[in-house]
């Protein structure tokens, strides 16, 4: 096992429980983070805890403050919080079994992988897990960690050859804005029949399988492309020039070039492969201009 699990308790249902683990399914620390430094120094940015703009407070002397009046805080203890004892720290509740394509995208947040406690006997997990396999159902409970109460949905993985299960941390509603907010002002415009259907053309034609592996990150790999190329003195990368902007046309005109172009040879090819046959995308290296020196 890799690493210690992010949660470990119960998972309930009903008169039905058994020991889970969760770990995270996301892998947060891949990606590159920077540091705040001086340029003229080249000495690290750090940020102090203080009062009053310039005393500085130990951290042992920090607790958290809820404001109860503007500038006047109820101040609450770590060992207070600590003290909290509400069910589902240790348990996650089932409260209801639901199609899992039923939950809307917009309340999908964080994966975690969920496996069986090994200290118990996995026969529980086992039987759960294939059960709600062949129902297609996700469950739905609440779980405590992280300084407040989550919704969790659980369900068994698209891959019927991984024995685990999965749990997404879901939103609550009232953490989602009301979309009628944005998109009542739309205008209901008529549709045009051939431009919707040489759209669907179009969609059709750069349908294909979804590939995960096929996308990657190419903010990052510019990113690290930078570093590499500073930590060598070499050139340093910068954004390619914007290509030649073709002049605009009208929407069945462009829909009907794009068909073509969807139609040519290797054109669909490249349409199902985003890294296969794809212009490459983010910074080229080229020689930096060189910098004025300020004078002395």
């Amino acid at each position: 096992m890799v690493g210690r699990p992010f949660w470990s308790g119960q998972l309930k249902i009903s008169l039905v429980s058994f020991g889970i683990q969760l770990f995270p399914a996301v892998n947060s620390q891949a990606g590159i983070s920077f540091h705040q430094i001086e340029r003229s120094t080249g000495q690290r940015v750090r940020h102090l805890n203080v009062i009053n703009e310039d005393q500085p407070v130990e951290n042992s002397e920090i607790v958290k403050g809820y404001e109860i009046s503007k500038g006047k805080y109820l101040t609450i203890e770590p060992d207070e919080i600590a003290g909290l004892r509400i069910e589902t720290m240790r348990v996650i509740e089932i409260r209801q079994f639901v199609d899992f394509g039923v939950l809307p995208p917009a309340i999908l947040e964080k994966p975690y992988f969920v496996i069986p406690d090994p200290k118990q006997s996995p026969a529980a997990f086992a039987v759960v897990r294939k059960a709600m396999e062949q129902a297609g159902k996700a469950a739905v409970g609440e779980v405590t960690f992280g300084g407040r109460e989550h919704l969790l949905a659980v369900a068994a993985p698209p891959d019927k050859s991984l024995r685990g299960m999965m749990a997404y941390m879901l939103r609550y509603e009232e953490e989602l804005r009301k979309a009628e907010d944005y998109f009542s002002e739309i205008a209901n415009v008529e549709i045009d029949k051939k431009q919707l259907a040489m759209a669907g053309d179009l969609i059709q034609a750069y349908s294909s399988p979804f590939k995960l592996e096929a996308f990657h990150d190419d903010y990052e790999t510019a990113l690290r492309a930078l570093i590499e190329a500073k930590q060598k003195n070499m050139p340093l990368p910068i954004e390619e020039e914007a290509r030649h902007r073709p002049k605009t046309i009208g929407l069945m005109d462009a829909l009907r070039e794009s068909l073509q172009q969807a139609r040519q040879p290797g054109e669909r090819m490249r349409a199902a492969d985003p890294a296969g046959g794809a212009r490459k995308k983010g910074p080229v290296l080229v020689r930096p201009a060189r910098r004025k020196r300020k004078a002395a």
